[in-house]
This record gives C-alpha cells, structure tokens and sequence, in this order.
C-alpha cells in the first residue's frame, strides 16, 4: 500500500514506539536498530562529515547557531533535531528548508519490509530517514543533535569531525543516571577515538569525567569558554550587541537570541566554528557573520526558545523543562520589568515536578494545562502539586484554553509566560 505523508505520519506514529508519547518504554538502550536500518539503507552516514552535539540544555540552540554561522558562509548545511514543535519535517532540514513530505512519505514505502523487519523505535526510523535524506542530497557539513544522552542515542552510530557538549544538568533520570557524574559519563558517549570534543561549560563535578573519557580515546578535549571571550555591549528587548573575541577574533555581532541562558550557547556554538576554522575545514568571512546573524532564527527555523509571541502584553514561549533550563529561566524573568505575571505551565509525567514546581516564582498567576500527549501530567494533578509550593491557580482541559485565559487576565503591563515542557509550548505558538 502506497501512503500519502498523512498516511505515512499516521502509520508511523502507530506502528513506532514514540519517547515523546510514551517516555521511557519507547526508548532502545543500544544501537543494534539504528546500525540494522543503516546497513538496509547502504550505510548512508559513511560518506558525510557531521558535527556532533550533545547536553542536556542547550543543544538545540547550538546546533542552529553552529548551521546559521556556516549557512552565512555559503556552506550547505544539514542538520538533525529533535523534537518537533509543530512539523514532523521540522527535525531533518538543509539550510532551514523542511525535507519534503514526498521524501518522508516516499522513504517509508519504500523500506516498510525493512521497518517491520527490525521493528524500530520512532526515533530510529528519522534518525536512519535524516541519514538517508543527507546522503541523497551531499550538504558539505551535517549538525547532528542527540535525542537522549549520547553513548546509546541512536545518532551515536555517525564518526564526526567534532563532537560538542554543552552542559550537564539533572533530567531523564530514570534514563540516563541520578547523579552529574553518572548523566556525564553518558553524554560523554559521543567522544569517540581520535575525534575532538568541545565542552560549552566548565563543570567541577563532570570536568574530569570529560578528561577522562577524552585520554582514553586519545581525542583533543577543549573547553568553549577558554576558547572564545563574550561581552554584552548593547542590549534591548529586541536585540542585543555581542563582542566576540579570540585568539584571531575581534568583532561585534547583533543578534535576536536573547535570554542569558543563550550567551552561553554562542560561546560554545564560536568555540566550534573557531576550531573548524583552525583546521581548516571551512574557510570564514566574519562581514558575513555580522551580516547574516541578526536573522538567524528566521534562517534556521530556530523556535521555542524565548520566543516573543506578543508585545502587549510581553508574552513570552520558552522550552525550559528541566532544572537547569527553570533557573535559567527564572534568572531572566528577574531582568524583566512588568506589573503582573501570568505563568501557562504544563509538564510531563516522568519528570520530578516537585522540584520544577518549587523553582517557578509564588508571585504569579497560574494556568495549568496538560498537552495533548499520553506523557502529559494531569493538569488538576499539577495543580494539586503546585498548591504543596504555593504556587495557585486554576486547571484547565488544553493548552489553548489555558492560553487564552491569561491573555484575557493579563493588561498590557503584564508578563504571560509558557512553560514547562516542549509539548505546551508547541501548542501555545
């Protein structure tokens, strides 16, 4: 049966175990899928040269960041992210352009013998999908974002040019390990023999974890923040002025990625490119750089990540989901000027809501919603407890509706935000 690309999304999303949907039960603890889908498909990632990112906040960012400053160089540019807020194709993009839905659509009918053959997870089949799709169509570099962890992701089968870190915060515990050494050890996965890995953040606690894994495989362990310097020099709600320096760099860049939380995600993304540049295997214009930053998110495809949806009032969508990224956020809504804040949160039903919960600020207005995923914690469970923090408000049926009921509460003066999970934030923009 040939199927249509809402066919084809239809199917897949029954047939496949899918970790947004379903959390831990759908996730495969070893590559013999993903190396299986691979070898049925000629072994596409042998003929590509990909940057590797992993972490557990942030990869996202600099995975668009890193495609955004090559995109400017004229480079084309692959890349691989997940999830997705709105689009399927959202995940597998060329120069911020989607895959086709024909390709999608065509690459499933094709290989269904195969899919049922090895029976794959959601993950694995557009892991192997983007793998096949880059393959097709011979960019110059691929950037390549894990799902989870890194050592048994399935992007893990891929051999870099650069693997890249950007932080280690607590999240998939149940996954990944309870502690910063043992989720480090598992990012650190991605280092493979020979290949050099840049670490966005100094970590006392997964430092030498890095150096370790980095030793034993032999592989060049650098570290974003003894490599590029940045500085704030101008800064207004819609963009702000970054100097960036190096050993050979000198130069200031505009830019819409806001939030401090993203300052270091540009270090780490610069530290990458810098160190492409030294060895050569791109050749940079910075004009371009200064030229094309400013429009990054629009280049890219860049969403979630605080995101201005509205002015008046300022209402804001960010993906923070976990404790790092909350007090992140919560740092930034510190910085901000309003009369009142409106919070639209909604999570997930395998993270420690608890400890969320307890890092969003008692002074606002609440809204709880449930996305409309089988993982999506209750709302009037979280509501329940959110009461146990102080934090009040009422539970609503969907996202939509919670959205709409801050917008109706708020005044001009007012700050909505929308938290909690990549799934509400989807909903909401």
């Amino acid at each position: 049966m040939k199927r249509n690309y809402t066919e084809t999304l239809e199917w897949m999303y029954r047939q496949l175990p899918i970790y947004q949907r379903q959390g831990t039960s759908a996730f495969k603890k070893d590559l013999t899928n993903i190396f299986a889908l691979c070898e049925g498909l000629g072994n596409p990632q042998h003929n590509l040269k990909f940057i590797h990112i992993a972490g557990t906040n942030g990869k996202g960012s600099v995975s668009h960041i890193i495609a955004g400053i090559l995109q400017s160089q004229g480079y084309s540019v692959g890349m691989y992210t997940s999830p997705h807020y709105k689009d399927f194709r959202e995940r597998i993009k060329i120069n911020g352009e989607f895959i086709s839905k024909k390709y999608v659509s065509n690459f499933i009918n094709k290989h269904q013998s195969l899919i049922e053959k090895i029976q794959p997870s959601f993950f694995e089949i557009t892991v192997a999908l983007a793998l096949d799709y880059f393959a097709s169509k011979a960019p110059d570099l691929v950037v390549m974002e894990v799902g989870l962890g890194g050592r048994l992701d399935s992007t893990n089968i891929i051999s870099p040019m650069l693997s890249v870190i950007t932080n280690i915060s607590y999240d998939h515990e149940s996954v990944l390990g309870n502690t910063l050494a043992e989720i480090a050890y598992e990012k650190g996965g991605i280092i493979k023999n020979n290949v050099p890995i840049i670490v966005g953040q100094h970590q006392d606690v997964t430092d030498n974890i890095f150096i370790k894994i980095a030793n034993e495989r032999k592989s060049k362990l650098l570290f974003a923040e003894d490599i590029i310097n940045l500085s704030v020099t101008n800064e207004n709600p819609i963009y702000r002025s970054l100097l960036i320096k190096a050993e050979d760099w000198n130069f200031e860049i505009k830019t819409d990625l806001l939030g401090d939380f993203q300052l270091k995600n540009i270090i780490t993304a610069f530290a990458a490119v810098n160190w492409l540049t030294i060895q050569k295997e791109i050749v940079l214009d910075i004009n371009k750089i200064i030229e094309k930053f400013k429009f990054l998110k629009a280049d890219t495809y860049f969403i979630g990540r605080w995101q201005i949806l509205n002015n008046e009032p300022l209402t804001i969508a960010d993906s923070a989901h976990n404790e790092d990224g909350i007090k992140h956020l919560t740092y930034q809504l510190d910085k901000i000027i309003y009369n009142e804040l409106h919070i639209v949160i909604g999570t997930v039903n395998d993270k420690d809501v608890d400890k969320m919960l307890s890092l969003f600020p008692d002074q606002a207005k609440y809204y709880f919603c449930k996305a409309n995923i089988p993982r999506g914690l209750d709302a009037h469970i979280l509501q329940s407890k959110a009461e146990n923090t102080q934090k009040f408000g009422k539970a609503y049926r969907s996202v939509k509706q919670a959205f709409a009921a801050a917008r109706r509460s708020a005044n001009d003066k007012d700050l909505i935000i929308i938290a909690g999970s990549i799934f509400v934030v989807a909903e909401a923009i």
